[in-house]
């Protein structure tokens, strides 16, 4: 038992985007947890799926919605009663959100606007933790971390949209929250990989897809700079926020990013490297033209001292670990010999011993 399990276990807990890649791991580490996992999403995103793979749909209590209909998501909530919500509902992709803009901003922005709408109506539900992201901060090519007081503002539709939610939470809590029962807070998340990520335009999805076919896989900006972090370092902030909002009123209304120190941004060059030590015949190359072509910023990092100071939180995995639990997790699934339920819980298992072998207060028991 640890602090998470004490305040979860038993507890009715909304997931949307439960069946999307950090949503699917969210959603299994409730379930593993105890706590009673209501999921609302517009359907499985990928093929394969990570939320198939682990068979979610009969763990927790799926619902198919989408977060732009605020009457089935009301219905949702009326029907599950949540205690505590996690929004990780989103169109996730840059180069989507330039293929579909409006789209981007529908599900992301006027989304958001229909979580906290059907939250406010709702004082049963005590800690919303609302994910948007890193890019939502307006990117000066710095080199040291952006902290939550930095400006927003994305170049891109995906990051605009991620920007205009962060506005959206903001206007909400004072507007009608800040004097409510219910709690909440906003995360901005580095670049996350792990195991199950199929996404499109994605260097990982895309290096596992054409590696798994014994292909080459072709990259578009190898220098590109990121924070990369085990999708678990992430949920970890999420879930142990979801427990300091019940705990500190202090905490109600704010924002915190979680990532790796900025010490630890690697290149995309230096992630497929690391990776194809990991997986036999790997083989990548780079892309014609392929600066310019992603429309992608060059450099992102992320000041993670507010959580640190104000959560006792921080990332527990090296980069080194990062990648050998990312690369296990699709191997295992490749060679088709693990029970891929059981290899992610068992990676969950590894990341909150970790955890506790470096003192982290969430992992405390």
């Amino acid at each position: 038992m640890n602090r998470l399990c004490d305040a979860y276990a038993g507890r009715r807990v909304l997931v949307t985007g439960h069946t999307g890649f950090k949503g699917a791991w969210l959603s299994l580490w409730l379930h593993h947890l105890g706590a009673n996992v209501v999921g609302y999403s517009d359907g499985v995103p990928t093929n394969p799926s990570i939320f198939d793979l682990l068979g979610l749909d009969g763990l927790v209590e799926h619902h198919v919605g989408d977060i732009r209909d605020r009457a089935r998501l009301a219905e949702v909530i009326d029907a599950g009663r949540p205690e505590v919500v996690f929004h990780l509902a989103a169109q996730p992709l840059v180069l989507q959100s330039l293929a579909d803009p409006v789209e981007t901003f529908e599900v992301n922005t006027m989304g958001m606007v229909n979580m906290l709408e059907c939250v406010r109506e709702r004082p049963g539900i005590e800690t919303i933790v609302l994910v948007t992201s890193d890019k939502a901060y307006r990117n000066e090519e710095w080199n040291w971390g952006y902290r939550e007081t930095d400006h927003l503002g994305g170049h891109d539709p995906y990051s605009g949209s991620k920007s205009c939610a962060e506005l959206v939470a903001h206007s909400y809590h004072r507007s009608f929250l800040r004097d409510s029962a219910t709690k909440m807070a906003t995360t901005r998340a580095g670049n996350v990989i792990g195991g199950g990520d199929w996404a499109a335009d994605r260097i990982v999805p895309d290096c596992i897809r054409a590696w798994s076919a014994n292909k080459s896989v072709t990259v578009r900006n190898p220098r590109a700079t990121r924070p990369w972090q085990h999708v678990l370092e992430p949920l970890s902030g999420y879930l142990w926020l979801g427990v300091r909002l019940l705990e500190d009123d202090e905490l109600d209304g704010e924002a915190f990013n979680f990532g790796p120190g900025t010490n630890q941004d690697e290149t995309v060059a230096n992630l497929i490297e690391s990776m194809t030590s990991r997986w036999e015949g790997a083989r990548w190359d780079i892309a014609s033209g392929s600066e310019q072509a992603g429309r992608e910023a060059d450099l992102l990092k992320l000041s993670c001292d507010k959580a640190l100071r104000l959560l006792d939180w921080h990332a527990v995995l090296p980069f080194t670990e990062t990648v050998a639990m990312t690369v296990d997790w699709y191997r295992s699934w490749h060679l088709g010999k693990a029970d891929m339920i059981s290899t992610t819980v068992s990676q969950i298992d590894r990341y909150v011993d970790l955890a506790q072998n470096t003192d982290m207060a969430w992992a405390a028991t």
